[in-house]
Protein backbone atom coordinates (compact mmCIF):
# COMPACT_ATOMS: atom_id res chain seq x y z
CA UNK A 1 0.00 0.00 0.00
CA UNK A 2 1.21 3.50 -0.83
CA UNK A 3 0.01 6.99 -0.04
CA UNK A 4 0.18 10.00 -2.33
CA UNK A 5 0.18 13.64 -1.33
CA UNK A 6 -0.28 15.77 -4.47
CA UNK A 7 -0.13 19.46 -3.57
CA UNK A 8 -0.92 22.29 -5.99
CA UNK A 9 -0.67 26.01 -5.56
CA UNK A 10 -3.30 27.58 -7.76
CA UNK A 11 -3.13 30.84 -9.64
CA UNK A 12 -5.27 33.60 -8.12
CA UNK A 13 -8.88 33.32 -9.27
CA UNK A 14 -8.63 29.66 -10.34
CA UNK A 15 -9.65 27.95 -7.10
CA UNK A 16 -13.39 27.52 -7.73
CA UNK A 17 -12.98 26.23 -11.28
CA UNK A 18 -10.16 23.87 -10.28
CA UNK A 19 -12.23 22.40 -7.44
CA UNK A 20 -15.24 22.00 -9.74
CA UNK A 21 -13.16 20.11 -12.33
CA UNK A 22 -11.38 18.01 -9.69
CA UNK A 23 -14.58 17.00 -7.90
CA UNK A 24 -16.15 15.95 -11.20
CA UNK A 25 -13.21 13.59 -11.78
CA UNK A 26 -13.09 12.04 -8.30
CA UNK A 27 -15.78 9.36 -9.01
CA UNK A 28 -13.74 8.23 -12.04
CA UNK A 29 -10.66 7.77 -9.87
CA UNK A 30 -12.51 6.03 -7.04
CA UNK A 31 -13.78 3.48 -9.58
CA UNK A 32 -10.24 2.57 -10.64
CA UNK A 33 -8.78 -0.79 -9.68
CA UNK A 34 -6.42 -0.37 -6.76
CA UNK A 35 -7.80 2.93 -5.48
CA UNK A 36 -8.42 2.73 -1.75
CA UNK A 37 -8.88 6.43 -0.94
CA UNK A 38 -8.83 9.63 -3.00
CA UNK A 39 -9.95 13.04 -1.78
CA UNK A 40 -9.26 16.69 -2.42
CA UNK A 41 -8.33 18.78 0.63
CA UNK A 42 -7.59 22.38 1.51
CA UNK A 43 -5.51 23.95 4.24
CA UNK A 44 -7.26 24.76 7.50
CA UNK A 45 -6.36 26.61 10.68
CA UNK A 46 -5.68 23.97 13.30
CA UNK A 47 -4.15 26.37 15.81
CA UNK A 48 -0.51 25.48 15.19
CA UNK A 49 0.52 28.86 13.81
CA UNK A 50 1.35 29.78 10.27
CA UNK A 51 -1.03 31.03 7.66
CA UNK A 52 -3.67 29.24 5.66
CA UNK A 53 -3.29 29.66 1.92
CA UNK A 54 -6.68 29.25 0.20
CA UNK A 55 -4.89 28.77 -3.13
CA UNK A 56 -3.27 25.51 -2.01
CA UNK A 57 -5.22 22.29 -2.56
CA UNK A 58 -3.95 18.78 -1.96
CA UNK A 59 -5.09 15.39 -3.14
CA UNK A 60 -4.60 12.74 -0.46
CA UNK A 61 -4.65 9.27 -1.98
CA UNK A 62 -4.13 5.65 -1.05
CA UNK A 63 -3.34 2.97 -3.64
CA UNK A 64 -2.81 -0.77 -3.39
CA UNK A 65 0.56 -0.48 -5.18
CA UNK A 66 2.89 1.76 -7.15
CA UNK A 67 1.75 -0.08 -10.27
CA UNK A 68 -1.84 0.98 -9.60
CA UNK A 69 -0.69 4.59 -9.20
CA UNK A 70 1.16 4.49 -12.52
CA UNK A 71 -1.89 3.00 -14.23
CA UNK A 72 -4.05 5.73 -12.64
CA UNK A 73 -1.84 8.51 -13.97
CA UNK A 74 -2.21 7.22 -17.53
CA UNK A 75 -6.01 6.80 -17.49
CA UNK A 76 -7.91 8.74 -20.19
CA UNK A 77 -9.89 10.70 -17.57
CA UNK A 78 -6.60 11.80 -15.97
CA UNK A 79 -5.27 12.99 -19.32
CA UNK A 80 -8.44 15.09 -19.72
CA UNK A 81 -8.09 16.39 -16.14
CA UNK A 82 -4.45 17.39 -16.69
CA UNK A 83 -5.39 19.35 -19.82
CA UNK A 84 -8.31 21.06 -18.07
CA UNK A 85 -6.17 22.31 -15.19
CA UNK A 86 -2.90 22.88 -17.10
CA UNK A 87 -2.97 26.67 -16.83
CA UNK A 88 -4.43 26.89 -13.32
CA UNK A 89 -1.39 26.02 -11.22
CA UNK A 90 1.59 28.05 -10.10
CA UNK A 91 3.34 24.92 -8.87
CA UNK A 92 2.73 21.32 -7.93
CA UNK A 93 4.48 18.75 -5.79
CA UNK A 94 3.96 15.00 -5.63
CA UNK A 95 5.06 12.86 -2.69
CA UNK A 96 4.66 9.10 -2.57
CA UNK A 97 5.12 7.44 0.82
CA UNK A 98 4.67 3.98 2.28
CA UNK A 99 4.17 2.59 5.78
CA UNK A 100 7.30 1.59 7.67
Amino acid sequence: MIYVIAKSELKPGCREEYIKIAKANIPNVLAEEGCIFYTLTEECDAGFGGTVNPDIVTFVECWESVEHLHKHLSQPHMEVFKKQIADMRVSSELRVVQPV
